[in-house]
């Protein structure tokens, strides 16, 4: 018998998504019916995805927990053979310089990275709480490279956005678990300078960097995004212009249903309907963190925790980016850019974070790490 689900954390979710084919259609419309001959050529997809994610938001809160506890790092491995078969010729698909998608029937695309980038919480979660015998020497060079590898092929993709909320994700769950400062400090060292390497020795990057210090240097080229979202932001004032009223999604803003959208919702829904928005993020993200809190199993913890720290880290980026607070990255907007890959797969596993509510009260300690979680 399935438990029914009923929380203020799903209502939010529902609104979220319910308010996401909302932005998709008002963002979109002009461009599709320019590009395609069809208004709702966006839309329809998005609701096509958006019921596909629904339900898979309610197998994922419905499975047996101890499934996802043995077989959830799979998921971590599916979703990099994925981002491996980008690289295949016919298969892989380029767009904007990068290779991240795969090419379905339909005219459907899927983005690996997107469920690489939420399934290493599971990847976490399910090493976190293995019997320690289980990670001898041999497995943990196993480990690495189950690790390395994927995010080596972000790299060469590439995408960059992914990589570096992995690493983010990676670092601060380590942290949270138990990791020695001196780890952690030497791990900073090592990080860092690659960062920096990664990011100014590449010519696009270094140039987004320097758009991002001054995007006035060059308004028509690298700072014409940032610029275009800044005005869409000082349209819409206090109250906004008004559902479909927006004037940058007019061919002035890129990007406008995508990794830009919310300049869109800001100019339409003005400073009010921003922080409304980000007041329904933010307590989402707050409940992921109260659910980690008072679970006592270390697997569910850890997860609830990397799945919310994940969501944060993905809206944080993209919101600054649109405010010029953050050098510009082709990260969606979670639950209001288009895309299926993202919408279908944030879905999944907040279907996992509501499984991990609904089973508070009948989890158990991990029998491998009782009383005890430092990772020494």
């Amino acid at each position: 018998m399935l438990k029914p689900l009923s929380s203020p954390l799903l209502l939010t979710l529902l609104a979220l998504l319910g308010g996401g084919l909302v932005q998709v259609y008002s963002s979109s419309y002009i461009f599709a019916t320019e590009s395609f001959g069809d208004g709702l050529y966006f839309f329809e997809r998005q609701l096509l995805f958006s019921g596909i994610a629904f339900v898979a938001l309610l197998v994922a809160a419905h499975v047996p927990i101890r499934w996802i506890e043995k077989w959830g790092w799979m998921m971590w491995m599916i979703a990099g053979i994925g981002v491996i078969l980008t690289f295949v010729p016919g298969l892989g698909v380029r767009a904007g310089g990068a290779a991240r998608w795969i090419q379905l029937p339909l005219g459907l695309r899927i983005e690996p990275s997107e469920a690489l980038k939420f399934s290493f919480s599971l990847l976490f979660a399910s090493f976190l709480t293995k019997d320690q015998n289980f990670l001898g020497r041999l497995w943990w060079w196993a480990v690495i490279l189950l690790i390395a590898v994927p995010l080596g092929l972000l790299l060469r993709q590439p995408d960059f956005g992914s990589f570096a909320i992995i690493i983010c994700v990676a670092v601060a769950l380590l942290l949270a678990f138990g990791l020695r400062w001196s780890y952690l400090i030497a791990s900073f060292a090592v990080i860092l300078p690659a960062f920096y390497l990664l990011v100014m020795r590449v010519p696009y990057r270094r140039a987004r960097v320097l758009a991002f210090l001054d995007p006035w240097a060059d308004p028509e080229q690298k700072g014409f995004q940032v610029i275009q979202s800044m005005l869409s932001f000082h349209s819409g004032g206090i109250t906004g212009s008004g559902l479909g009223q927006g004037q940058g999604k007019l061919f002035f803003l890129p990007e406008a249903h995508t990794d830009f959208t919310l300049a869109v919702f800001g100019e339409e829904m003005g400073f009010i309907g921003f922080c409304l928005l980000l007041g329904l993020y933010g307590f989402v993200v707050l409940r992921g963190f109260q659910i980690a809190l008072k679970t006592e199993n270390l697997f569910r913890k850890a997860l609830a925790l990397g799945i919310s720290m994940t969501f944060a880290l993905g809206v944080f980026i993209n919101a600054g980016v649109v405010m010029g607070l953050l050098p510009t990255k082709g990260l969606t907007l979670p639950f209001f850019s288009y895309g299926g890959s993202s919408l279908i797969t944030l879905c999944f596993m907040f279907g996992l974070l509501l499984n991990i509510e609904k089973n508070l009260c009948e989890e158990t300690q991990s029998p491998f790490f009782p009383r005890r979680s430092r990772l020494d």
